[in-house]
């Protein structure tokens, strides 16, 4: 015969209460996952990634830092963001001047500001590492399975930019 004491609390592990602010950024981040997953695909079947990828990205992040930081942190998350677009662009601009082509097409540098919501500023050399990293691995590979790879070739970057953004929140919560 079983025995249920009254007035005993058991606790196990699957009835625990998760906090709420890590419940929301998982399932933030998931829905993330996907968006980076569409950037990747449309970025790599057209060469372009859309304004209102860009603007998903930027407004999901916004309510994750709304809700774990609050407002005062989403409005600053928004004018980093801002002026790291504003960096990109004109970085972008001064490229195509010297090198009469893009290097950077302007869906990335908004890709970058919408990212910077996410990792904020100093988050942001990771992210731009982990992405020429795995371009350069991709370009590498191309090269040995035979493809011509020249200065010339042109390769979408917003599926390394993807890449690099879903990383770089994993690393900047390991490294502390």
């Amino acid at each position: 015969m079983l025995q249920h004491n009254v007035g005993t609390r058991h606790t196990c592990p699957a009835t625990m209460q998760i906090d709420r602010e890590a419940l929301y950024f998982i399932g933030s981040y998931g829905v993330l996952c996907m968006l980076c997953c569409a950037v990747a695909l449309i970025d790599l079947r057209h060469g372009i990634i859309p304004n209102w990828l860009n603007l998903a990205i930027a407004a999901l992040g916004l309510a994750n830092v709304a809700v774990i930081e609050g407002a005062t942190a989403a409005f600053s998350a928004m004018a980093i963001a801002a002026l790291v677009g504003v960096l990109f662009w004109l970085l972008q601009r001064v490229y195509f001047a010297l090198r009469h082509f893009d290097g950077l097409g302007l869906g990335d540098v908004k890709f970058l500001a919408a990212a910077t919501i996410w990792v904020g500023a100093s988050g942001i050399p990771t992210l731009l590492l982990i992405a020429a990293l795995a371009a350069l691995g991709v370009a590498g590979g191309l090269q040995l399975a035979g493809h011509e790879m020249k200065r010339q070739t042109s390769m979408p970057f917003g599926p390394f930019l993807a890449v690099g953004l879903l990383l770089t929140p994993a690393l900047q919560s390991w490294l502390g």
